[in-house]
């Protein structure tokens, strides 16, 4: 049972991240479920080290679970705020750049490359503090932040993938 306690969790953030699409956007329901997201997201990578149950499994269900995660808020947060086009277009540039390494990965190196590189987590903690901040600071400000840690991080993806580095 132990070694499966990590990807147990990981899964419960996919089960939890559908949980969201019903919720009132920035309800008290919504920010519960929301917050406990991203309490598993930041847990299970430290239980799988400290248990040393580390696998490309869970590497994979991580992925997913994040996929999922930022689909669900994407739908229910995305159609509140009102962004410029620039801002747009940068959050789809960054898309095909993501998009193109999965891709490179799959056909260049016969895998999907599981990223899990440190400006990876960077953005994924600011994407995940985004919605936390809209009462107080302007989201066109809070989006060019996480746009530009974002963008980074793809082009740091660009070469992990291209050098076939793979990162857990």
């Amino acid at each position: 049972m132990r070694k499966h306690i990590a990807n147990t969790i990981t899964i419960s953030r996919i089960l939890c991240s559908i949980c969201l699409l019903p919720c009132p956007v920035f309800s008290i329901t919504f920010y519960s479920i929301y917050l406990l997201c991203g309490i598993t997201d930041m847990v299970d990578g430290t239980i799988a080290r400290k248990t040393k149950t580390i696998s490309k499994l869970g590497a994979r269900l991580d992925t997913v679970a994040d996929i999922v995660f930022v689909a669900v808020c994407s739908v229910k947060i995305l159609p509140l705020i009102q962004l410029p086009t620039w801002l747009w277009v940068w959050v789809a540039v960054i898309a095909i750049i993501k998009t193109g390494n999965v891709v490179w990965g799959l056909i260049c190196n016969k895998k999907w490359m599981s990223l899990h590189t440190s400006l990876n987590k960077v953005t994924g903690f600011l994407l995940f503090l985004f919605p936390l901040t809209f009462s107080f600071i302007d989201p066109i400000y809070s989006s060019a932040i996480v746009c530009s840690v974002a963008t980074a991080s793809a082009i740091n993806e660009i070469y992990y993938t291209r050098m076939r580095i793979e990162i857990f």
